[in-house]
């Protein structure tokens, strides 16, 4: 089969591997019918995790169609056509039990990896490095989907993919980042990013009852999808975030703040800089500007939430605004099996349309292209769907 496969910082080739196999009772192969690039394969494809080894099949937003099943497998049958969460759960351990699938126990064969470094490691991902698993991607023709009883999603007739594809990470994470926004009726939000995950965010906390959200970005076409969306925007390169927050919340600051920008924040001026040295060179692996800027734009009392991906150490961050402010933190990979009913819900009641995000359209032999755009923000690209 054909697979999109990493080999190296910024080189990723389209070759021809061997199918997967079923390896384990629990396990499922899918022929895949829609894959996409998230803002999280980025980082993978420049160079920002170290346990990627050249060959591993990337990609883990995908969904298409059961064509194998392991003896155990009984909630799905061949010919169904499901989508596949990017976390990994096994359903039955303390996590899973509590709706929490992305801390999931049984799922990261290379849990001892992230122990080292973060004491607890989460599930397993798919497509994401040998720290998360090692497990291959959905940018290719066939995925095996291990925990398949636990991880398989059955779409109902009359959705196309692009309207549900995006179930499997960029929605149920800007939901989910919402939903830890803990808004409350009146409240304002501003969003770090308006990349796939802050588009999604935006609509999401509206949806959850937001009375303003406020956008913050660079890009023009980001910025302008997001004031389609409904959201008040900013654009950081020409005005200084902190001080207009503060002017359009009567001094106040926003209820809630969001980062969803992550570890390879675009900083300005002198913090900027040293972000950019202190990672060259090792000092920190994640530059954590945008995560700065929102805890101390955020009112006293309110919260932080945190979709954007961060993988190790970062460097001179305000803890005596968080502490002194009295500020609460919320953050994770999304436990994506907890939100899939309500969206699919949402999606099927007409209340959001997931394809208004999608920019371009491209075949798997197109996705080392896809890469390059998307990462230079080249072409208006903001989300692209593989064909393969």
């Amino acid at each position: 089969m054909k697979a999109v496969c990493w080999q190296g910082t910024h080189n990723i080739q389209v070759e021809t591997v061997p199918d997967p196999k079923i390896l384990n009772p629990r396990d499922a192969i899918i022929k895949v019918t829609s894959t996409a690039i998230c803002g999280s394969d980025l980082h993978l494809y420049n160079g920002y995790n170290p346990t990627m080894k050249k060959g591993d099949i990337l990609g883990h937003e995908f969904m298409g169609e059961v064509v194998e099943l392991g003896s155990a497998v009984k909630n799905v049958q061949i010919g169904d056509r499901v989508v596949v969460p990017f976390t990994i759960s096994c359903g039955s351990c303390f996590f899973c039990n509590r709706e929490l699938s992305s801390l999931c126990d049984n799922s990261n064969p290379n849990a001892w990896m992230v122990e080292k470094v973060m004491g607890h490691s989460p599930s397993g991902l798919f497509g994401y490095s040998h720290l998360t698993g090692g497990y291959a991607g959905g940018q290719a023709e066939y995925a095996r989907v291990p925990f398949a009883d636990v991880g398989l999603f059955k779409i109902p007739d009359g959705l196309t993919d692009e309207q549900v594809v995006f179930l499997t990470d960029i929605f149920p994470t800007g939901y989910m980042a919402a939903e830890n926004c803990q808004i409350q009726p009146g409240d304002t939000v501003a969003i770090w990013g308006c990349g796939p995950v802050g588009q999604f965010a935006i609509r999401s906390a509206f949806l959850l009852g937001a009375d303003r959200v406020i956008a913050i970005d660079r890009v023009p076409e980001r910025l302008q999808m997001a004031k389609d969306g409904g959201a008040e925007i900013l654009n950081f390169e020409e005005i200084e975030v902190g001080d207009a927050l503060k002017e359009m919340t009567g001094g106040r600051g926003p209820d809630a703040v969001m980062d969803a920008v992550g570890m390879e924040a675009h900083g300005m001026g002198l913090e900027g800089f040293y972000d950019q040295a202190m990672q060259k060179v090792g000092m920190e692996s994640d530059r954590p500007n945008v995560l700065r800027q929102a805890i101390v734009a955020c009112r006293k009392g309110g919260t932080v939430s945190v979709p954007g991906v961060y993988t190790g150490f970062v460097d001179k961050m305000p803890m005596g605004a968080f502490m002194n402010k009295g500020l609460t933190m919320k953050t994770g990979q999304t436990h994506v099996h907890k939100y899939l009913h309500t969206l699919l819900n949402h999606v099927q009641d007409g209340k959001i349309d997931p394809t208004f995000v999608i920019s371009h359209r491209m075949s798997l032999d197109d996705a080392p292209h896809g890469y390059q755009i998307f990462k230079d923000k080249k072409d208006s690209c903001i989300k692209i769907v593989l064909k393969p």
